[in-house]
């Protein structure tokens, strides 16, 4: 999880409404601690979630990342219901037809692969060069916004590119620890996710249809849990074993395994209220910083090796992402 969405803002999930009212009572100076604060827990869900993915997929030897996937969707979905039963505002638009739930079902699919997808990477690759690989969704999501919808760019925009692609192939050639089948899986769930923005864009583009990024998740999540528990059980048959044994042995297993699915849920909260309370540039800037952290912290964590042309290679996708967000914003 914790890949960002494209928001279209609509009425605002009970969290985010709150937390607007909140902000909104607070003096200049208490509103930047507050979103300070926001940004702080955006940092820590987002490179937790993904920490914990890779400590239980690699380290602790939780080699079920379907099943993992599908613990992390049934928290969106419980907590996204439980945050709309909670509500004291009126309630988030339904979905009014079946054409309109059958783009969201497609949407959710989507996003339950790329999911999959990139948990499965986390099983074979540190997560320093998942990182890297990553950072190249603005290639994914301009090469299949052309493929799809027929939308181009200017020229100094694609041109922005060529760093983004160039990097990671630096970094796959420096990388010690590379995993063939993991770096198709990452660049799998790279595409997946940039797909899911660009056909978010195509299919919930009337006015009617538009939705928030929690109010999407809120019917996106249980679509995924409907995909992914037969998936589980076709794929993965000695997960649930799996769990119970661990369990017995380690207790804290369980606890680690709420956590990390409930982090899934705030991932997403804390993305949009990020969103919310920052600028576009701000968000870009700050999601660049983040991918950033996550290698350094993960490094630390991990102790997995790495090269001066791996670390070069990631700097170079980070510079072309900066690139190509400078390039579109003024190409508009």
């Amino acid at each position: 999880m914790g890949q960002q969405e494209n928001l279209t803002l609509l009425p605002m999930s009970a969290a985010a409404a709150a937390a607007e009212d909140s902000a909104a009572a607070r003096s200049p100076a208490s509103g930047r601690v507050f979103t300070a604060g926001l940004v702080a827990a955006w940092y820590t869900s987002n490179i937790g979630v993904l920490l914990l993915n890779k400590f239980l997929l690699s380290t602790y030897g939780f080699r079920f990342p379907v099943f993992l996937t599908a613990c992390h969707m049934s928290a969106c979905a419980l907590l996204s219901y439980a945050a709309a039963a909670f509500s004291s505002r009126p309630g988030s638009p339904p979905v009014r037809s079946r054409r309109q739930l059958a783009r969201v079902a497609l949407l959710g699919a989507v996003f339950c692969g790329s999911v999959v997808a990139g948990n499965v990477s986390l099983r074979f690759l540190p997560v320093s060069f998942n990182q890297a690989v990553g950072a190249t969704t603005p290639f994914f999501t301009a090469v299949l916004a052309y493929a799809v919808a027929a939308r181009r760019e200017a020229f100094a925009t694609y041109a922005a590119l060529v760093p983004v692609v160039a990097g990671v192939v630096i970094a796959t050639g420096g990388e010690p620890s590379f995993h063939l089948f993991g770096f198709i899986m990452c660049v799998g769930a790279t595409a997946a996710r940039a797909l899911k923005t660009v056909l978010q864009g195509i299919l919930l583009s009337s006015e009617e249809e538009k939705l928030n990024s929690m109010d999407l998740l809120r019917y996106m999540a249980p679509v995924a849990v409907i995909l992914l528990i037969p998936a589980t059980l076709i794929m993965e048959r000695d997960a649930l074993s799996m769990v119970t044994a661990l369990a017995r042995e380690d207790p804290s297993f369980i606890w680690i395994l709420i956590c990390n699915s409930s982090l899934a849920y705030f991932v997403n909260l804390t993305n949009f209220l990020v969103t919310k309370h920052t600028s576009p540039l701000t968000l870009q800037v700050l999601g660049n910083a983040k991918g950033a952290v996550a290698v350094v912290v993960s490094i630390l964590i991990f102790r997995n090796p790495v090269t001066f042309m791996g670390m070069l290679g990631y700097g170079i996708t980070v510079a072309g992402v900066v690139l190509y967000g400078e390039a579109k914003k003024r190409s508009k």
